[in-house]
């Protein structure tokens, strides 16, 4: 409806809003036309966009509405501005502004901006709605309100605050709903548009949106920016916006959408450090701290995303504290401690100080630090055997954990401390060094979107994302359940508890896993024997490495450890294990692939944290290791390179290839156990097909490990491949039965070794003796077998029985892959499938019943009867008698 103005009007008062009129805009134009009544309304853009909504359309009736197109300029005199004061944002009607004598009313909630139009008379209040400020005074002025309009007032409130759920909702908004309610207003219309559903063309650009998104860590705090194209407008953006926050317990969000030839952007935050109004207002837009929008015409949408990111480095405000930047547990020795001993903890945990502390009450009390260049000047001085508390730093300072990095800097650069202590209520409970401020304020000044990382140097802050959706999605609601419950336990404990490692990896790699590996901020025994004793459970656990099973009732178990760091006291050595958080515990593992997070507690539930870069080197199908002595502290990881390399269709990363070169030719392999290197080669021997790992040892001259005489030729690589098929083929008979895989593959690679280098090969691998006898032993006699089949067949069918009955499963299969004589794996796999499972039907009891005196006669009854069906000549119970009878007369 349109209603054009009295020409005779010299003095006109109209009232608008911002484009793309939300409800509480119009709420709020309905509320100021209240006040001027003999005001007209005009929507400073298209009139039947924002007259699109059913409810508002049969409402329309309230508004003395004129469109702006028929609108005389000249003849306005007064303009109320409601819901916006930004000159940007009212469309075509900025012309108005720059009448001379124009007497401008401005009502809005939104903060002062720079550019904001200055008003002759303004009521501007920090409210969650613009309607709630003009409801409050209606209710003033005694202005009557019919019940239809108190519903679209009341609209207006329950959209801009979320139904009152909004940080930016404030106790005026809840007075001024209570008013409109007092006056009529009809809360189910409300509810009914407020939850509407949303149409399929909504629903494809909200998934457009989830899929694109894009995380950014910026100063410690998460921002999702994310961006989508449509060819047309479609209706209710912001609502999608403010779903998808919610679907993705977001915390502050940017959306970016081209709709035919202009670009939207829709902001909301719950972080005061996240002002989206200040953020998208140099892009032409406005709002407040919690919710901005801004519509751009003349722009690609790569120029506004790559503007917007810009703007987000430099506005939000850091709010980084101690207790996110410190490094816990703090390493430290007691007062006592030779100067020799220091320096080796020092190199040991490669850190540049280290703490003094001692125990006092049970408590460990701190007396100071020494940091590294003071052990080295006294190491030089020849004085390594005097205790460090005759040169440690006594006079020092602390800070608790909830300062900001801005005391920490004073602190550090005002003593001049390379270490400082974080103490919260006299516990020691993490230090922030020289070197972690030095990180944190290079990496705020570098941290620009485009700039490249160093791979390898450990981040300061993870990136986390909640990812609460796609693990429902993923998981059985089972283990949904069981994840969750881990997570109210440790929470009850006050320990912080994440599920880790591989599970995590292949739940974004889309591949089955459920070995699951809980890694607790605490005592993980204590807590497994919490959490086992809540559900029934029981565990296992190993005191030694603060490690437990729990095994559930119908056998399900799930591996629980302490968080823990690692060092080596030598190349190739065994770790030696120490609490730890969990983010040390992530440091020490092999590959950043594998350290990944996910958060079990109730209020972290679900978030994903990501310290080492790990999701960027899956998605680029990398293996990469953490830092670059890793092969020298652990050369069996090469091993693990190389097979999850295969496993996943990956690549090797350049420093990580040099690396393994590296400690290929140091040698340290030499000084690991033969125990350690079969286990790795066993697993790679369990893969789906090992071949190309094994090519890739050879790639790297890593056969030789296994034996010097050991080659990677034709030969080999063609057993493989028949092991391969051979395996493949028994997997597709689902045997109930289980067979060592390892242990097929393992023969094919010792095949050509004679006795005594298969001994050395076992010996060296410290393989246990039933393993010796499989293949220094038996392996040899199924060899001799095979040659026989190879000359002698066809056999009958007793006579191939008993020549492969005697062998295990794995050596049948060895010999089937082993053969290149069709005929010969027909028989064997003949064997395998038919001949293995015949068994008697007659028993002792039967021999006895006819009259057969026990003794060793029963056992060459029984073998001819075998014989005989074996080869076809008996069927039943009654030939099998009929046959005994026969040999007994």
């Amino acid at each position: 409806m349109s209603v054009k103005q009295n020409p005779d009007n010299k003095n006109l008062t109209i009232i608008t809003t911002h484009v793309n009129a939300d409800f509480d805009a119009m709420a709020s134009m309905l509320a100021a036309q209240k006040l001027y009544p003999d005001s007209v309304v005009v929507f400073p853009g298209s009139q039947e966009k924002n007259l699109r909504n059913f409810f508002i359309q049969s409402m329309v009736y309230l508004f003395n509405m004129v469109d702006v197109k028929d609108l005389d300029f000249s003849s306005v005199k007064r303009l109320v501005l409601v819901d916006t004061r930004q000159p940007n944002r009212i469309g075509n009607l900025t012309a108005l502004l720059e009448q001379p004598d124009l007497e401008i009313h401005i009502y809005d909630h939104h903060p002062i901006m720079a550019n904001d139009i200055k008003g002759h008379y303004e009521v501007c209040q920090p409210t969650g709605a613009t309607v709630s400020i003009l409801s409050k005074l209606l209710e003033e002025k005694g202005v009557d309100i019919t019940p239809d309009e108190a519903t679209i007032m009341c609209l207006g409130i329950y959209e801009d605050t979320g139904s009152f759920t909004f940080a930016s909702t404030s106790e005026k908004d809840f007075l001024a709903a209570a008013f409109l309610l007092s006056k009529g207003a009809n809360l189910n219309t409300v509810s009914n548009l407020i939850a509407r559903e949303i149409s399929p063309e909504q629903v494809g650009l909200l998934n457009d949106m989830i899929q694109s998104a894009t995380h950014y860590n910026i100063n410690g705090i998460e921002v999702v920016v994310t961006s989508v194209t449509t060819d047309d407008y479609v209706p209710d953006f912001a609502f999608l916006v403010h779903k998808m926050a919610r679907m993705e317990n977001l915390d502050a969000i940017f959306t970016i959408a081209r709709m035919g030839n202009k670009i939207y952007i829709v902001a909301r935050s719950r972080l005061p450090e996240v002002d989206v109004g200040a953020i998208v207002t140099p892009l032409g837009g406005g709002g407040h701290t919690f919710a901005a929008a801004a519509t751009i015409k003349g722009k690609t949408l790569a120029q506004i995303e790559n503007k917007l990111v810009e703007i987000l480095y430099a506005k939000i405000k850091s709010r980084r504290l101690a207790k996110d930047l410190m490094s816990s547990p703090a390493i430290a020795i007691g007062p006592d401690v030779s100067c020799q001993d220091a320096n080796n903890f020092l190199t040991r945990y490669n850190v540049n100080a280290l703490l003094v502390t001692e125990k006092f009450d049970g408590q460990d009390k701190l007396l100071g630090y020494i940091t590294r260049q003071i052990i080295e000047k006294a190491l030089y001085h020849k004085l390594e055997h005097v205790a460090v508390h005759e040169y440690m730093t006594t006079e020092f300072a602390f800070v608790g954990p909830d300062v900001d990095i801005t005391e920490i800097q004073e602190k550090i650069i005002e003593n001049k401390q390379r270490i400082l202590p974080i103490i919260d209520k006299g516990v020691i409970t993490g230090v922030v060094t020289r070197t972690d401020l030095l990180n944190t304020l290079v990496h705020q000044s570098q941290s620009k979107p485009g700039r490249a990382t160093d791979s390898f140097h450990k981040p300061l802050n993870p990136r986390t994302r909640i990812i609460v959706k796609f693990m429902k999605e993923r998981l059985s609601q089972r283990l949904i359940d069981v994840l969750r419950a881990f997570g109210e336990v440790a929470s009850e404990i006050g320990y912080g508890v994440y599920v880790v490692g591989g599970f995590v990896r292949d739940l974004f790699l889309y591949r089955p896993n459920e070995d699951i590996d809980i890694v607790i901020e605490g005592d993980g025994i204590a807590f497994a024997k919490k959490y086992a004793k809540k559900v029934g459970a029981r565990i296992h656990s190993h005191e030694e490495f603060g490690t437990a099973v729990i095994i559930f009732p119908d056998g399900f178990s799930i591996d629980v450890a302490s968080a823990r760091m690692e060092y080596y006291k030598f190349p190739a050595a065994l770790p030696i294990v120490e609490m730890s958080s969990i983010k040390l515990d992530l440091y020490r593992r092999d590959f950043t692939i594998n350290t990944l997070a996910i958060q079990l507690n109730p209020k972290r539930f679900g978030t994903l944290i990501d310290f080492f870069s790990a999701q960027r080197d899956l998605k680029e199908k990398v293996i990469r290791v953490l830092h670059n002595l890793s092969f020298v502290e652990d050369p069996t990881r090469v091993f693990r390179a190389i097979r999850f390399e295969q496993r996943f269709g990956f690549s090797i990363g350049k420093l990580t290839k040099g690396l393994i070169e590296n400690a290929v030719k140091m040698d340290f392999f030499k000084r690991l156990s033969g125990r350690r290197v079969f286990s790795e080669l066993r697993q790679i021997f369990e893969e789906e097909n090992p071949t190309p790992a094994i090519v890739r040892l050879q790639d790297y001259d890593l056969i030789k490990f296994i034996h010097p005489s050991i080659e990677l030729n034709k030969d080999l690589i063609s057993i493989f491949t028949s092991v391969k098929k051979v395996l493949s083929w028994v997997d597709l008979l689902f045997l109930e039965e289980s067979y060592m895989k390892w242990a097929v593959y393992f023969l094919a690679v010792i095949r050509n070794c004679d006795n005594k280098t298969s001994e050395e090969i076992c010996t060296r691998f410290e393989l246990s003796p039933k393993y010796k006898e499989i293949f220094c032993k038996r392996r040899f006699e199924a060899d001799r077998c095979l040659a026989w089949l190879e000359q002698n067949l066809p056999a009958r069918n007793s006579i191939l029985y008993k020549r492969l009955f005697v062998f295990k499963t794995e050596l049948i299969l060895y010999m089937m892959a082993a053969t290149k004589q069709q005929r010969v794996k027909r028989a064997i796999s003949y064997y395998f499938t038919q001949l293995r499972h015949i068994k008697t039907l007659t028993t002792g009891k039967d021999l006895i019943k006819m009259g057969l005196e026990p003794g060793p006669s029963y056992r060459e009854i029984f073998e001819a009867i075998l014989d005989e069906k074996l080869n076809g000549h008996l069927n039943t119970k009654k030939d099998e008698f009929d046959f005994v009878k026969r040999i007994k007369i």
